[in-house]
């Protein structure tokens, strides 16, 4: 062979990211993992289901595999293939779990939905992903009846979530989930493609309308790769699950890290203050996500002897370690970046409230507006994280061509939105969020969508959604308002503006109060000055 026709290290071939990106788990996809797990862990316990009642049901690695088979075909059997979207919306519940899995074999896209939506809000969910069929439960057959689109066909569960239906949904007129059961053989053979989108999560920040995170099967076998050396999880550790299947949380950094390791994870219907050192009790327990509410409900009883190692929690905080009797390891990350990208290392110290530092894999900026620079030792900025598209970070904004441009610089860092400051020793520390993006009960809410809603009511002139303190939610929407000559009286009108709200917005959306103001209060530039607005929120009675 001639060198003219030779390739040569020296003088290897120009390679797109994608093809980059795709190399680096050439030959795999989410199916591939279960049935490596099924061949290797078959015997051992996947999936524990812990309902309401406490009959439990286990599923081993074979178990589960051989389920998400059954089902992927009855899927296709429906239609489902390569790049087709289904709707999975359903509180936590085993089926939810089989069937975004299944659909995954079929190369399919699993788009999993907060279960407090709306009608209108299951409308714009179901026709900007392009959904085919709906999996659901009985208790949502009702609001599904309400939707204008095209659902092309449905099928609910048994129950809910372990709970039998209500009298008037035993008999919902669409199809039992065991309809979709078929010869686990009939699956047909899917081309790994680890670019191939995968799941859909529906997240809200400062835009009118909830954005559509594309995540691949590159991103779960990313997660699945570094989430357990990120956070000590070993084969035969259990990660407890009381956080909706629909974020990401429980999506991705508790089953994705469990399915890294052939370990074992824990499901509940939500949490329960009352069952919850119980379950840690029966299933021996260790790892569980922690937020505020956790701390809040079970901290009125003392803390028992128990077999939790790891507290995933936002900062780090020895006090908590402390209380806890467990090991609390800082994490930081959006449903965007897949996973753990900021993090604490259980073989370092750190100090108090920080961050941790940038994972493995990960590239981080801290970005001073103000200069124009990175910022320096002592500064807050805008912390920006850069990955591998479709790897290590997000496909896309799926059919959002600006959000994608807001979100990407060219060079292919991820604006995160979060105020960071830069300490002595790499160390970060959290300072703010875009005070447009509330954060209700652990549930993103954007102001301008609530906004957009409350303008439906005629008569407003003005107005602006603000997050209100609240004692077990952390903050709720409430909305000031500048009524113009048009508007009704202010008792009449704030009911209207809730009534409005309740029927195009989840239940954790509407505003707690509407108050009324002759002006808005204005920072610099003339724009709203939403920090007043906080402010004298929290001087009017808690609601």
């Amino acid at each position: 062979m001639t060198g003219d026709s030779q390739t040569t290290v020296d003088q290897a071939p120009q390679l797109s990211p994608e093809e980059v990106a795709r190399y680096q788990f050439h030959g795999q996809d989410v199916g591939r993992l279960l049935d490596q797990r099924e061949s290797e862990r078959g015997d051992h316990t996947f999936l524990v289901w812990e309902p309401k009642d406490g009959q439990s049901r286990r599923w081993t690695y074979a178990e589960f595999a051989e389920e998400t088979r059954q089902v992927a075909a009855g899927l296709a059997a429906r239609g489902v293939g390569i790049g087709d979207a289904v709707l999975i919306h359903a509180g936590n519940c085993p089926e939810a779990v089989v069937a975004w899995y299944a659909v995954a074999r079929l190369g399919g896209i699993a788009v999993t939905t907060n279960t407090r939506s709306v009608a209108a809000e299951l409308d714009y969910f179901i026709e900007h992903s392009g959904a085919i069929g709906v999996i659901t439960q009985p208790q949502f057959a009702s609001v599904l009846r309400e939707v204008e689109s095209d659902l092309g066909w449905v099928v609910v569960t048994d129950d809910d979530s372990g709970e039998p239906p209500a009298a008037d949904e035993v008999d919902s007129g669409f199809d039992s989930f065991d309809s979709l059961r078929g010869d686990p053989t009939a699956v047909p053979e899917l081309e790994p493609d680890p670019l191939r989108p995968v799941g859909i999560l529906f997240t809200s920040g400062t835009t009118s309308k909830p954005k559509a995170v594309v995540h691949t099967h590159g991103n779960v076998l990313w997660a699945a790769k570094v989430n357990p050396t990120n956070i000590d999880f070993q084969p035969d550790d259990t990660y407890l699950c009381y956080l909706p299947f629909f974020h990401v949380n429980t999506q991705g950094w508790a089953i994705w890290t469990v399915l890294g390791v052939g370990g074992t994870v824990v499901l509940q219907p939500k949490f329960s203050a009352s069952r919850f050192w119980d379950v840690i009790a029966a299933h021996s327990v260790t790892h569980i996500s922690l937020i505020p509410f956790v701390f809040k409900a079970i901290g009125g009883e003392p803390i028992p002897e128990h077999t939790v190692r790891v507290g995933v929690f936002g900062l780090i905080m020895p006090v908590l370690e402390d209380w806890l009797g467990m090991r609390v390891l800082a994490s930081y990350g959006m449903t965007e970046l897949v996973t753990h990208c900021v993090r604490s290392s259980p073989n370092e110290s750190y100090p108090d409230m920080a961050m941790g530092r940038v994972a493995p894999g990960y590239e981080m900026m801290i970005f001073n507006h103000e200069t124009g620079r990175p910022a320096e030792v002592g500064e807050m900025g805008e912390l920006w994280i850069r990955g591998v598209r479709g790897i290590s970070v997000f496909l896309e904004y799926l059919n959002n061509p600006e959000a994608n441009e807001k979100m990407f610089s060219e060079d292919g860092w991820c604006r995160t939105g979060d105020v960071v400051r830069l300490e002595e020793g790499g160390h970060i520390f959290y300072c703010d969020r875009d005070k447009d993006a509330l954060k209700v009960g652990g549930e993103n809410v954007s102001a301008r969508e609530v906004e957009d809603a409350c303008r439906t009511v005629a008569g407003i002139d003005d107005i602006a959604v603000v997050a209100k303190s609240h004692e077990m939610l952390d903050m709720v929407p409430v909305a000031f308002v500048v009524r113009n000559a048009m508007a009704d009286p202010e008792e009449q009108m704030a009911e209207a503006i809730i009534e409005a709200c309740k029927g195009i917005l989840s239940d954790f959306k509407v505003p707690r109060a509407v108050y009324f103001l002759d002006e808005l209060p204005t920072a610099e530039l003339g724009k709203v000055s939403k920090k007043d607005l906080r402010d004298l929120a929290d001087t009017f009675d808690p609601v």
